[in-house]
């Protein structure tokens, strides 16, 4: 949807051929308490839009931001939880990009959908599904897709927005051309997550992460999303093989270990807020950078991959949504100034893709293996392993040393919010000498018992004991 936006925004007439069935009618908010998607079984979970997203919003699509204002979402000003002792935050002008959209994915989704449904130029098939490309004789260019009911749709430019399934790299196989290889790392997340609806108006803790409230702790996420109208989402996450956690899916197995996450348990005080939905797992995709998307492919002129159909990155980080904001109106752009959709286009698009994505997915793959051997330790109770090294030149920080240093220095918490929110890449911020000065200089107190996490045993013995199992 959002690339059909964009295209039309550039001058193309676009033809969106979507699976699923249309959306029901009906307020926003409500419509999103009961739809389901099994086509896309991730909008269920918890999400959030980063400070990326609200900025494409922002100068690219102001009409669907203030649509999902009006349909309850609320922006939050990150800033608010910036470390302000001893003069440790001067506010700086840029920092107006710090806000980030609360939001149900379900909302957000059908506010875009109906936006776009009403842009002249655009239309919509639903219950369809594409099953071939189509191509000229040499599969040097694609010349539009043929459906599952055997329907041709010519066109002079086919964009595949199938997200994690990337039906490009099956449709050019279909056609008889090489397909690149992906790179892939292992997300190494199982995750749990619950909606709730507070019942009253009043916030029950503080958002320390701005967006959110809790952590990626030693041996277990806890983190909670607020969302539209009231509601918000708690995501808990664990290693896949870790079949202790599994009581994670009934009800009091998940509320036992969220009433045992700071800064997330304050949320389900008694009375504070109901449930609204069951429990969802899911077993999240591993870390994908598409070689159909990048360099690596030779470019069949006309063919595009977007978003998660070009890069999927571990959902802990919560930058999906607001990078396929961002891929879908660059790739327009690209497409309407140019003079003739070829193959030298395609190889632009290609490496400003791998240009966009590339960062994300080589920090994801490393957090993520990082990660791993740490909870890997703490589930067999043995000493961590030490880390890898951060990707890029030597005496790059890690990601936690920077989030202990952003707790009391300022500058730091902003570099790290800054590309937290996906606004400037690793590189950009962690690379930066005076970043990493005040990484090195900073001196964060221990946090206080509140803010601690339960330890594994802990964690195990309450899980355990809601649900009346053997630890």
């Amino acid at each position: 949807m959002s690339t059909a936006l964009a295209l039309a925004g550039a001058g193309y007439r676009v033809r969106v051929l979507e699976r699923a069935a249309p959306p029901p009618e009906g307020p926003p908010g409500q419509v999103a308490a009961v739809r389901h998607r099994p086509t896309v079984p991730q909008a269920s979970h918890s999400h959030t839009l980063t400070s990326l997203g609200v900025r494409v919003l922002r100068q690219r699509a102001p009409q669907v931001l203030e649509a999902a204002l009006e349909a309850g979402a609320t922006l939050l000003d990150l800033t608010a939880c910036a470390p302000r002792e001893h003069g440790g935050f001067l506010p700086e002008p840029d920092d107006a990009e710090l806000a980030a959209l609360a939001v149900r994915r379900a909302v957000l989704d059908l506010v875009l959908y109906r936006i776009v449904r009403a842009v002249p130029g655009v239309a919509i098939s639903h219950g369809t599904t594409v099953r071939r490309l189509l191509t000229d004789h040499g599969g040097r260019r694609a010349t539009g897709v043929v459906t599952g009911g055997g329907k041709r749709f010519p066109a002079d430019v086919v964009v595949d927005a199938t997200g994690r399934r990337a039906e490009a790299r099956s449709w050019l196989a279909a056609a008889g051309v090489p397909v690149a290889a992906d790179l892939t790392a292992p997300s190494g997340l199982r995750g749990f997550s619950r909606s709730y609806r507070l019942t009253g108006t009043c916030q029950p803790g503080a958002l320390n992460r701005g967006n959110a409230a809790g952590g990626i702790w030693g041996h277990y996420a806890g983190v909670l999303h607020p969302g539209d109208n009231n509601t918000f989402a708690i995501a808990l996450a664990v290693l896949p093989r870790d079949p202790a956690m599994t009581a994670l899916s009934r009800p009091a197995g998940f509320t036992a270990a969220a009433r045992a996450t700071p800064h997330v348990a304050p949320w389900l005080a008694g009375g504070t807020a109901e449930p609204a939905g069951p429990v969802r797992s899911i077993t999240c995709p591993p870390n994908v950078l598409r070689g159909v998307a990048t360099r690596r492919q030779r470019p069949v002129a006309g063919l595009f991959s977007v978003g998660d159909a070009a890069c999927v990155t571990n959902p802990l980080f919560g930058r999906g949504l607001s990078l396929a904001l961002a891929h879908a109106f660059q790739v327009a752009d690209m497409l309407g100034a140019a003079p003739r959709v070829d193959e030298e286009l395609g190889a632009r698009v290609a490496a400003a893709t791998e240009d966009l994505f590339g960062p994300w997915y080589e920090q994801s793959a490393h957090d993520d293996a990082a990660r791993i051997a740490a909870w890997s330790a703490a589930v067999h109770g043995e000493p961590p392993a030490a880390p890898p090294a951060p990707p890029g030149p030597s005496g790059r920080p890690s990601l936690s040393e920077a989030a202990a240093a952003a707790a009391v220095d300022g500058h730091v918490w902003r570099g790290v919010t800054r590309m937290l929110m996906s606004l400037d890449t690793p590189g950009k911020i962690f690379d930066a000498p005076l970043f990493r000065a005040g990484v090195a200089a900073a001196q964060p107190p221990p946090p206080p018992a509140a803010a601690r996490p339960p330890s594994r045993a802990a964690l195990l013995d309450a899980v355990a004991a809601a649900t009346g199992g053997a630890r």
